[in-house]
């Protein structure tokens, strides 16, 4: 049922390989092509995940020698700490070096991905309580600041916390992840893309947003980044409480899901063809939807309903949003939204809606899970 969306994945990104060279794809701008970077942006650990998950599924050795290449960069990276000053490490370096540990047990990736987790655990703020998200500590604007898609940096912490044996990784990812479930997580399941607290002594000041609507809206990616990251937490904590926040704000997302299956940038802003989409929140979401799935006793009758709106979420992208491989395309799925505020890419590729697509396909054909947590824990 989706060996040829699967196809269509591998043709394209065997001739980006060759497109690309030694760059990262971030995202596209009003064409079909990548906007390319050296290994600077936050995102680029989404292409190295791309090339692990093409090299699991194929055994073909092209894209393993692309991804390990990729592995490489990202030790450059880090010796000379470029762009790193921010709380996306996770994005970073699970789907590169952590990947390459949880696939091929190389040592040398094992230890990259444990530096990687210590430098994002300087950026936890001990009188604040929180890992701050972007700038350096004492920013005037940023200091006391958190933002939904750190859930997704956190499983590195609590994966380190497993492979050496220190529970302070595991205790600094648990107090973000409970506070980020008080606090950005609303009482009608919606969610706030950040929160603001008074980095002297953690008091909750506000929340707001940077890229969703309005600071009440719900930027459907940052609720894309909650239903995901609230599972992956409780996997390794073994919290119900944040299975459950996981569940509710799932249901939340697909109480709210236009008729076509692929959701809007914000589920305030008018739900017409003119407004724009994020096929990269419906991505992630999938993936959520089967992670969730997946804690659930097989008697639980929600199983089974996330487990099909995740197939459906897969067949709307791949049916009406999905490239064929026909030798131009340069992403998987079309309509992703980057920054819409800000007239950033608000109608294009997106290089981790493509990363999520494919792993939300290989989950449903091959049941890999990606590489946020070792296999059969």
């Amino acid at each position: 049922m989706w060996q040829q969306a699967i196809n269509d994945a591998l043709g394209i990104t065997a001739r980006n390989l060759e497109r690309f060279g030694d760059q990262f794809p971030h995202v596209s701008d009003g064409s079909n092509k990548y906007v390319l970077n050296d290994n600077t942006d936050w995102t680029d650990g989404f292409w190295s995940g791309i090339l692990w998950l093409c090299y699991e599924y194929t055994g073909d050795k092209q894209y393993r020698d692309g991804a390990a290449r990729t592995v490489e960069s990202f030790r450059n990276r880090l010796a000379q700490f470029g762009n790193l000053d921010h709380h996306d490490i996770g994005f970073l370096y699970s789907l590169s070096a952590k990947a390459q540990w949880i696939v091929e047990k190389d040592e040398a990736a094992r230890k990259l991905a444990l530096e990687a987790a210590d430098v994002l655990m300087r950026r936890w703020r001990a009188d604040a309580g929180i890992i701050q998200a972007w700038g350096p500590k004492g920013d005037p604007e940023n200091g006391g600041r958190i933002i939904i898609d750190c859930l997704l940096n956190l499983p590195l912490l609590l994966w380190a916390g497993e492979q050496t044996g220190d529970p302070e990784y595991r205790r600094v990812a648990e107090a973000h992840a409970l506070k980020s479930r008080r606090f950005l997580v609303r009482g009608d399941d919606s969610s706030y893309h950040t929160f603001y607290f008074d980095p002297e002594n953690g008091n909750a000041i506000r929340g707001g947003t940077h890229q969703g609507d309005t600071d009440g809206s719900t930027w459907t990616r940052g609720q894309a980044w909650g239903i995901y990251g609230f599972a992956l937490n409780s996997r390794y904590l073994g919290n119900a409480d944040l299975l459950e926040t996981a569940k509710r704000m799932a249901r939340h997302f697909l109480a709210r899901v236009p008729e076509d299956g692929v959701v809007y940038w914000d589920f305030e802003v008018p739900q017409v063809p003119s407004s724009y989409r994020d096929s990269s929140a419906s991505a992630i979401t999938a993936c959520g939807l089967l992670e969730i799935a997946s804690q659930l006793d097989e008697s639980d009758p929600e199983r089974q309903r996330f487990i099909d709106a995740a197939k459906a979420t897969v067949s709307a992208l791949r049916d009406g949003y999905a490239e064929r491989d026909d030798g131009e395309a340069e992403g998987f799925i079309r309509r992703g939204s980057y920054h819409v505020r800000g007239g950033i890419s608000p109608d294009d590729y997106t290089i981790w809606g493509d990363y999520y697509y494919l792993e939300a396909l290989l989950r449903l054909e091959r049941g890999v899970t990606g590489y946020w947590y070792e296999r059969g824990r």
